[in-house]
């Protein structure tokens, strides 16, 4: 584990200049007592790794120093050819890249790891889009992946209520179960479009400036979060069998599902269960709520429970 750990130190200071040991061991999740052991052990190991003091310091290599230890293992070269998404990357406008770059992956390769292509190919695929959506992308897409690209400022013509016109700069794209969104500073703040509802796009001549400390990844976490939290404002007293519970994960909001997982609740002699479900609206907890059938029963809010009433009546009617 350690010989692997300076591996990475070693390697992590090849592609990344100066660093300093909370940078290090920030990526290597490990404390930074951990990275002043590890820098002794390689200088004793004869590899020229030193430190510069002051503000702007930390550990760098002697200039020029390249290390041999860049070979991959089979599962590192596997990894790597699934780490590409093909239909997304191709959606991007990028497929003839990643397919350039893939060959010369290959042709790289040692005869021993030639077939990490396709066996990756035979055992793994990703489907993204969900079911009975059209797979088809956005045909503005591949504009906005090159305005991502290079940095440049785009002016969007977006589709709401009505059309409006936002001069975006565009710091990401975000694949969400086949719906692709675009991430991007207007103004002082970052806003989130999706991007089958851009009506017209013109990528201009104005390169922006990149603030180095965004995260997309964490920003689009962040963001999905507050979007399920901030729509389950309401909630819904109900009762579940032991077959409503085992259902209701597929019916409501993941974040709800886990808010009555959470619930410490004991069954009654029936084996049913009284939760409190975070919903959206007593619309949306009805419609919800309805496919789960003689599963459920809501005991509050008393209009909740009456539109389905209400419902079941005319399921009655319907099949009687």
């Amino acid at each position: 584990m350690r010989a692997s750990r300076l591996i990475s130190l070693v390697l992590l200071l090849q592609s990344g200049g100066t660093m300093t040991a909370g940078e290090l061991a920030e990526q290597l999740e490990v404390s930074e007592r951990t990275i002043y052991r590890d820098m002794l052990a390689l200088s004793a190991a004869g590899v020229p790794v030193y430190a510069e003091q002051g503000r702007a310091g930390g550990y760098r290599l002697l200039d020029g120093y390249r290390t041999r230890l860049t070979g991959l293992s089979r599962a590192e070269a596997e990894a790597l050819f699934l780490s590409g998404l093909p239909g997304p990357v191709r959606d991007m406008g990028l497929g003839e890249s990643l397919a350039a770059a893939q060959l010369k992956v290959a042709a790289a390769l040692p005869a021993t790891l030639r077939d990490a292509s396709s066996r990756a190919r035979q055992r793994f695929h990703l489907d993204a889009p969900g079911w009975f959506r059209d797979a088809d992308p956005p045909p503005l897409l591949a504009e906005l992946a090159r305005a991502v690209w290079e940095d440049r400022v785009v002016v969007l013509t977006y589709r709401r209520r009505e059309e409006v016109v936002r001069t975006v700069e565009p710091l990401g794209l975000v694949l969400k179960t086949g719906s692709w969104y675009l991430v991007g500073r207007v103004g002082g703040g970052v806003r989130t479009y999706r991007v089958d509802r851009a009506a017209a796009v013109t990528v201009t001549d104005t390169v922006f400036e990149r603030d180095g400390s965004f995260d997309l990844a964490a920003f689009w976490g962040e963001q999905a979060l507050e979007f399920e939290r901030g729509i389950l404002r309401e909630q819904a007293r109900i009762r579940l069998s032991p077959a409503g519970v085992r259902l209701l994960r597929h019916t409501v909001e993941a974040l709800a599902a886990r808010a009555v997982d959470e619930q410490a609740v004991t069954p009654g002699a029936d084996g049913w269960v009284v939760v409190t479900l975070p919903v959206e609206s007593v619309a949306v907890a009805c419609t919800q709520l309805l496919g789960l059938g003689p599963e459920v029963e809501v005991l509050d809010p008393p209009e909740l429970r009456e539109l389905m009433r209400s419902a079941a009546t005319r399921m009655t009617e319907l099949y009687r």
